[in-house]
């Protein structure tokens, strides 16, 4: 590359990024999402980004999701967004295995007004409560928690989504990682290998979303 072209790539990439956080930052958070999101911090975990938790209400609520399961709950950022989306009966069913995080989610559902009839916080292995699961019963799953899971994760969702419902795979882009092709540690390959099977699945017609730390979106046929 010349040196007149560096200049060039530099803006290009700092416009790109200008882009990025202003499509973020474009939705106000309710009040009780950013108590959520400090809670995430506190507790050392990364919650899904603004773009990301916009895109998780949008995507309830076009699918009118009754019935919803999300893996890996954290402080509830992701929760309050899935349950601001979906129908106003239906339940969302939140995994994690730690009893805390289920009990701050558990408040800052109530805080955002969603009575305890809209949402059941399991707690335990994640793996272990999706085969209690029913098979098709669910309209919307979202994979968010350990990456080295996520195949394991993935072939459960298949089994639980309805014909028309929705897979959502949080971390897809693993702040850049994935798409490091030389990039050989545990998750990125992980979660590389994950993607790359899901597009490839003739069952699945999906998108990956440059959203947030990455969104990969998958309806099943």
């Amino acid at each position: 590359m010349s040196r007149s072209n560096q200049p060039r790539a530099g803006q290009a990439i700092a416009s790109a990024y200008a882009s990025w956080s202003y499509a973020e930052e474009f939705f106000p958070q309710p009040e009780v999402s950013l108590q959520a999101r400090a809670n995430s911090h506190r507790l050392g975990l990364t919650p899904v980004s603004p773009g990301v938790a916009q895109t998780l209400t949008l995507l309830a609520r076009l699918i009118q999701a009754k019935a919803v399961v999300e893996i890996g709950t954290g402080a509830g950022v992701a929760s309050l967004a899935l349950l601001a989306g979906m129908d106003p009966g239906g339940v969302l069913t939140s995994l994690d295995s730690e009893a805390d995080h289920h009990q701050i989610a558990r408040a800052a559902a109530a805080q955002a007004g969603f009575p305890p009839r809209r949402h059941r916080f399991i707690t335990g292995r994640a793996l272990e409560v999706l085969r209690q699961l029913m098979d098709q019963a669910y309209d919307l799953v979202l994979i968010d928690a350990e990456p080295l899971e996520y195949p394991e994760y993935v072939e459960e969702a298949l089994r639980l989504l309805r014909p028309g419902g929705l897979l959502a795979i949080h971390h897809a882009l693993l702040d850049g990682a994935v798409a490091e092709e030389t990039n050989l540690d545990d998750e990125p390959l992980i979660v590389r290998e994950t993607l790359e099977a899901v597009r490839e699945l003739e069952q699945l017609t999906s998108a990956l979303l440059p959203v947030g730390d990455g969104l990969m979106v998958s309806i099943k046929r």
